[in-house]
């Protein structure tokens, strides 16, 4: 019987723990270079965190792109029509916070008051020990 068990023994695939014989699987995915970094740029009229572009670039020159979730067009809504933030978020609150876009599917599980609070909460943080808030939003 004992030799049986050392027969099984012998038999046995190395472990993968220490580094068996098999050929490790590589999971990582290789870059792209042509692919742009996912960066997060966020809404400052409703909290959306996936637009394409910052709102505002650092010479304060605006992108154009229009929000998803809110319809804001930064470029044209504020600085063409002189609609401010607050007066677009508050029409779009009181519209039902819908989501605006024609083109593009609403996220699953997309909360527009969960947005509109992680919105008040980076304002809010972006006041403490009396600084002033910023006017981008770069979270």
């Amino acid at each position: 019987m004992s030799k049986k068990t050392t027969q099984k023994s012998k038999s046995k695939p190395a472990s993968r723990a220490t580094g068996g014989s098999r050929p490790r699987l590589k999971t990582e995915k290789e870059p792209n270079p042509m692919k742009k970094p996912s960066i997060n740029h966020h809404c400052p009229v409703c909290g959306y965190a996936d637009l394409a572009e910052p709102p505002r670039n650092a010479t304060g020159g605006a992108s154009l792109e229009i929000c998803p979730s809110c319809g804001f067009q930064f470029g044209v809504d504020d600085d063409d029509k002189g609609i401010t933030h607050d007066q677009h978020r508050e029409r779009w609150i009181a519209e039902g916070m819908p989501w605006r876009s024609k083109g593009k599917p609403v996220p699953k599980n997309w909360i527009p008051q969960t947005q509109l609070a992680n919105l008040a909460l980076k304002v809010t943080l972006g006041r403490v020990k009396g600084r002033p808030p910023k006017l981008s939003f770069n979270f």
